[in-house]
C-alpha cells in the first residue's frame, strides 16, 4: 500500500542522527556542518518506488555532491520482515547502484521517527542553518506510469536554497511504501 510524507513543518530543524553504514562507520548529521545545504533520504532496496527512481537518484546524489551539499540515506525499515533491507543487502546496492552518499542502517527506527518519515522514498532538504525547506517527492514520476524520472522537484529546492531563494511552491509530497515498522514500533502517524 502506497503511503504519503507526513509533510514536516517547514522550519524545524534537523533532527540529530549518528548511524551506522553497512560496515560500521559511523555518520552524524554534524559530519556536514559546512555544507550549504543537508539532504537526508529515507530509502530502502525493496520498494518498488525506490527501485523506480534509483539509478537517476544516484547521478542526482553525486551531483548535488559535487555542489558541496551533503547528502545521506537512511534505512529505517525492519529487516527481520524484509531481508533483503538488512545492512549486507545495503552494501550491495551501494556497490550495484554507485551510491556516493553514505547509506545508513537506523536498526533502532528511532531517526525514522524524529524526521517524521513515512514512505521510502521521503526527502528532507535543510538549509545552512539546518532549517526544512523542503520535504516531498522527487519528481512527479511513479512506477507504471510514463513519465520520466528527473529528480527535477528536489533539484529545484535544492537550486533555490543554493541561490538564496524560497523552494518554489507548492512541495508535493513523497508516495512509496510505508516504512517497515518494527511490531509495536509503529508511530502514531503510520497508524
Amino acid at each position: 500500500m502506497a503511503v504519503s510524507s507526513t509533510m514536516l513543518p517547514i522550519g524545524t530543524p534537523a533532527p540529530d542522527f549518528k548511524l551506522p553504514d553497512p560496515s560500521g562507520v559511523v555518520h552524524r548529521r554534524d559530519d556536514s556542518a559546512g555544507a550549504p545545504a543537508l539532504l537526508v533520504m529515507f530509502i530502502c532496496n525493496h520498494c518498488p518506488y525506490v527501485q523506480h527512481v534509483r539509478e537517476r537518484l544516484a547521478v542526482v546524489a553525486a551531483e548535488l555532491q559535487a555542489r558541496d551539499v551533503a547528502v545521506v540515506a537512511v534505512n529505517s525499515n525492519d529487516p527481520d520482515q524484509y531481508p533483503e533491507d538488512a545492512p549486507e543487502r545495503m552494501a550491495e546496492e551501494i556497490d550495484r547502484f554507485g551510491y556516493t552518499f553514505p547509506y545508513l542502517f537506523d536498526e533502532d527506527q528511532v531517526v525514522a521517527r524524529t524526521y517524521r518519515a513515512a514512505c521510502t522514498p521521503d526527502f528532507f532538504l535543510f538549509d545552512a542553518d539546518r532549517r526544512l525547506v523542503y520535504r516531498g517527492q522527487f519528481d512527479d514520476s511513479r512506477p507504471g506510469k510514463d513519465i520520466p524520472v528527473t529528480g527535477g522537484d528536489l533539484v529545484a529546492a535544492v537550486d533555490a536554497v543554493l541561490a538564496g531563494r524560497p523552494v518554489p511552491e507548492p512541495q508535493r509530497p513523497s508516495l512509496g511504501c510505508s516504512i517497515k515498522w518494527r511490531p509495536g514500533n509503529e508511530p502514531e502517524w503510520a497508524a
